[in-house]
């Protein structure tokens, strides 16, 4: 058999199907199609002559009676050859044949042209059953055209009748589309898509009663057109930091996001190597709504919106945050498997990464005292972060806070240094400052610091920084309430009888294996507290959030008495009666209380023998 060499064609009956269901996971993206290939005309009208792109627009029109949507520009138009190779031939490149006729080399990167794989256009055969184009070039002695078609694969190609520069667009919509012919429908995707497209955007709700009056079709019988553009020519982001006040800002949070409170602080990115990014991140007030909180991060390429919340570029972690990130080299339309091995995606979300942290740690070695401000806001979002990047983490380790219950601020080494000698190689921290308020005592008394870690995901944050890469194997975390090694008086009390208070104590809470130690705590004023293991109770607390409680393993606890308090000393020099087992239980219900509220039964038996105990002491 001879070589036979050729190319392969495409059978449009085969690929239309599939543009139409697959190309676009959502119908209402060919608002954002045409409107961008409406204004790629505009571009290419002021790369040709830029005074002739002044005032240039895009129209959209609602025409409910006629059941057509309209998509009306003043830019280069097409001839008749431009039309049967940019409009005939499925995934030819317009863009990419202007660009190599009329810009030089260097500047097609930079064009700003945002249609470059010639298939956004057929994306309207989604919801249109007739599809129509009349276009006029700006090439002197073009002739108009005229095309339409109902499926996208036959069409009719006539001499058409537009006299301006341009092209109209005109959707005969489906009956199964309608909705997009409300024109608050159509308000809602341009304002998604289009809200900072370069070049204005009107739309226009065409009247039946209009029309009438005016005795002409739909495209020039609105008299009084909208004169507000839907969209923000020149966002914010896109421009120069140093041109944007704090008022700037907060105005484009406000107006992007739909709030009414300012965000903290902000990053601005500007980007020209090794790529071309610009975007505005936002750390908005988070404190104890992390746990059901989610930012907004939306990704656009070249001023036309993709999506929220991509993670294969914004780093996960990052999602916390609001912002607006811009990439002008970023596709549309790619598979979610690309972004994941794409180098260049990876690139651009470590060069996020970076600035982030960067912001961070500046504001830390700078401006500390504002850093501490936010604290209470952004620390969430930092210890997140720090679990799910490895780099990030190794960036922020120095600029991680901990409040103190007396309301300092101090890092890991800083509280290292102040209370190392008290304590060997652990930071003691409360989970609830008010119910441990006793245990909590029990350490301040002896000017030890206590952290406040009460977020649901400082449960997890501990056993990360013990545990992570890099962390000191020896350095642990530990509540108020999981070991008292370190309070222990260097005063000791009098022996007591630590079988009698054992047998007693374990009577009162009903449980023969209870393990009670008598030691001589620092703080006279605590007679009994319980001591609950710190990794087990760690164990139940993540079951507990992530909603398997049912894995959680039994709480293990001892109960310590206080030999140093003087109701202790008491109890143990008493006979054993009902007295005794009434205070028994009274203690070590209290102790209880200050881990955890008490069950219903319990708190029943509780307050009943709290009033059995009043009468006792009215009596004396």
């Amino acid at each position: 058999m001879n070589p036979i060499q050729g190319n392969v064609s495409i059978d449009a009956q085969n690929i239309m199907p599939i543009i139409k269901k697959w190309l676009y996971s959502d119908k209402d993206i060919f608002i954002r199609e045409v409107v961008s290939n409406a204004c790629d005309a505009i571009t290419k009208l002021r790369m040709v002559d830029y005074k002739l792109a002044e005032g240039c627009s895009v129209r959209v029109q609602v025409d409910k009676a006629a059941k057509v949507l309209r998509f009306i520009d003043d830019g280069v138009g097409m001839t008749q050859e431009e039309v049967e190779r940019n409009i005939n031939q499925v995934a030819f490149s317009g863009a990419k044949s202007f660009l190599e006729e009329y810009a030089k080399e260097e500047d097609q990167e930079n064009s700003g042209i945002i249609g470059h794989f010639g298939l956004g256009f057929y994306s309207v055969f989604m919801i249109a059953d007739k599809v129509e184009i009349d276009t006029l070039s700006f090439r002197d002695g073009a002739q108009a055209v005229h095309w339409e078609s109902e499926d996208g694969m036959a069409f009719t190609m006539t001499e058409g009748q537009r006299a301006a520069r341009g092209t109209t667009i005109t959707l005969h919509v489906n009956d199964a589309e309608e909705e997009f012919l409300n024109v608050w429908r159509v308000r809602e995707v341009l304002e998604r898509y289009c809200s900072f497209m370069a070049f204005p955007i009107y739309l226009d709700e065409i009247k039946e009663e209009d029309v009438k009056v005016s005795g002409e079709g739909g495209e020039n019988a609105a008299e009084e057109k909208t004169e507000t553009p839907i969209n923000d020519t020149h966002p914010l982001y896109a421009k120069a930091p140093q041109d944007c006040t704090d008022e700037d800002y907060k105005a484009f949070y406000r107006k992007v996001f739909n709030g009414y409170d300012d965000p903290l602080f902000w990053i601005h990115l500007n980007v020209d190597y090794p790529f071309k990014l610009k975007g505005i991140l936002y750390f908005p007030r988070l404190k104890e709504q992390f746990g059901g909180i989610e930012g907004q991060i939306k990704l656009y390429s070249g001023q036309v919106f993709v999506a929220d919340n991509i993670k294969e570029v914004i780093p996960e972690f990052l999602m916390l945050l609001k912002g607006v990130i811009d990439c002008a080299d970023f596709p549309l339309n790619v598979s979610r498997s690309f972004l994941q091995n794409d180098g260049y995606v990876r690139r651009i979300s470590t060069h996020i990464t970076k600035k982030v942290a960067d912001k961070l740690t500046g504001m830390f070695k700078t401006e500390r005292e504002t850093y501490e401000g936010f604290w209470p806001d952004i620390h969430p979002f930092i210890k997140y972060g720090m679990m799910r990047d490895e780099k990030f983490a190794e960036r922020m380790k120095d600029c991680l806070l901990f409040k103190t219950t007396e309301g300092k601020y101090v890092t890991l080494e800083e509280y290292k240094r102040a209370n190392g000698e008290k304590l060997e190689n652990k930071m003691v921290y409360t989970s609830d400052a008010a119910r441990q308020d006793a245990a909590i005592r029990l350490f301040t008394e002896r000017g030890i610091d206590v952290a406040v870690l009460d977020q649901a995901i400082d449960v997890n944050f501990v056993s990360y920084m013990e545990y992570s890469a890099g962390a000191d194997s020896k350095f642990r975390f530990c509540r108020v309430d999981a070991e008292l090694d370190s309070l222990t008086s260097e005063e000791d009390a009098e022996a007591l009888d630590s079988d009698k208070l054992t047998g007693l104590i374990r009577e009162a809470a009903g449980k023969d294996d209870l393990t009670v130690e008598i030691k001589p705590l620092a703080n006279e004023s605590i007679p009994l507290m319980l001591i609950e293991d710190e990794q087990t109770r760690r164990f139940g607390d993540m079951a507990r959030i992530y909603g398997r409680s049912e894995f959680a393993m039994p709480a293990k606890y001892s109960v310590v008495m206080n030999s140093r308090s003087k109701t202790i000393r008491k109890l143990a020099g008493r006979e054993k009666d009902e007295r005794s087992l009434l205070l028994a239980r009274q203690l070590y219900d209290l102790a209880e209380l200050s881990r955890q509220p008490l069950e219903a039964e319990q708190m029943t038996a509780f307050i009943r023998r709290s009033m059995e105990i009043v009468d006792l002491a009215a009596q004396l």
